[in-house]
């Protein structure tokens, strides 16, 4: 066999190292970039920089303890890029500030696309912050209200509209919970809540207007009066019978005597008698009965007021902790 020189070897092992090379390369070239995370999405590489730089700034003021310029600058970079990153320094520079609910609110939102958001030891941190923030600083208000389209409102604040409930951290303190709605009374009730407690409630509306009450049935005093009347005629019948049974009597007295005859009882005329005395019995009953219907009648008139004000609100305290990752105000309806 002819034997390649030396140099037309080089050249093929030259090819063959290019041509692996270039067979290694294409699948790395076919693949796909991979999707970047969701808070770059639809945010332009201007804006990007821009915040960047801002964000550069804050923290060089963060490290050097300038809170209130750091913290504007934070929101600057905000406004121009919602980062996790951002969300997760200006949480921490306003809780150095003394604004715990806005610092709560800052390092949840940092979490809102999940514990990737942040690298593992500022996750493991702004967790630490919040249950701080829940257990020393912040406290927790969570009402329910059952009456539909009342309007529920927290510290003069429109909260939410029922049937439903809602729950929202607050500062320690004293807070009023309202509620109205037409047709009702309005409902205001103060609420003290200290740091790491949770006050539960039940709100209860009460309408508000005017009703007309009676005694009693409007048909008994009248069945009164209705009974008196009735022993008035039954007095008035046997009357009538009594009268005719001792003009009876009398003619056949008149009959029988032709003159100088004592006087003598009949049965005719002892019977128009004792009807003449039970008439006169049920005429004075009928008069008391119709007396006393007509007392019940006035008595039982009916009589307007103002329904009284039974709202009011079922409080219950319980550790605000379990709770603390439900959000800054979560609502929920039924």
């Amino acid at each position: 066999m002819q034997r390649t020189p030396t140099s037309t070897r080089a050249a093929i092992c030259s090819w063959l190292s290019i041509a692996i090379l270039a067979s290694r390369a294409v699948p790395a070239w076919a693949q796909t970039e991979p999707a970047l995370p969701p808070w770059h999405e639809g945010v332009a590489e201007e804006r990007k920089q821009a915040a960047l730089e801002l964000f550069m700034q804050g923290r060089d003021l963060h490290r050097r303890m300038v809170l209130g310029d750091a913290k504007k600058k934070y929101e600057e970079a905000l406004a121009l890029w919602e980062h996790p990153d951002l969300r997760f320094s200006l949480g921490r520079v306003l809780k150095m500030m003394g604004m715990p609910l806005l610092a709560y609110e800052n390092l949840r939102l940092s979490l809102r696309w999940g514990p990737a958001s942040l690298e593992p030891e500022d996750l493991e941190e702004a967790r630490s912050l919040m249950k701080e923030l829940v257990e020393r600083e912040l406290a927790v208000v969570e009402m329910r209200c059952a009456e539909p389209r009342a309007e529920v409102l927290l510290d003069g604040r429109s909260w939410f509209v029922g049937p439903g409930s809602a729950r929202r951290f607050v500062t320690p303190g004293e807070h009023v919970v309202s509620a109205r709605k037409a047709g009702y009374f309005p409902l205001v009730e103060p609420v003290v809540v200290l740091a790491g407690v949770q006050a539960s409630g039940v709100l209860k509306l009460s309408a508000d207007g005017i009703i007309t009450v009676r005694r009693w049935s409007a048909w008994k005093p009248w069945a009164v009066v209705g009974a008196a009347a009735g022993l008035g005629l039954a007095g008035a019948v046997l009357r009538w019978q009594a009268d005719e049974h001792l003009e009876e009597a009398e003619r056949q007295f008149e009959e029988t005597c032709t003159s100088g005859c004592p006087p003598t009882t009949t049965d005719t005329s002892s019977r128009g008698m004792t009807e003449s005395r039970v008439a006169t019995g049920l005429f004075i009953a009928g008069g008391a009965t119709l007396a006393a219907g007509a007392v019940l009648v006035f008595l039982n008139m009916p009589r307007t007021y103002r329904t009284e004000n039974q709202g009011g609100v079922q409080l219950r305290i319980v550790p605000a902790a379990p709770g603390a990752a439900a959000g800054l105000s979560a609502r929920l309806s039924f």
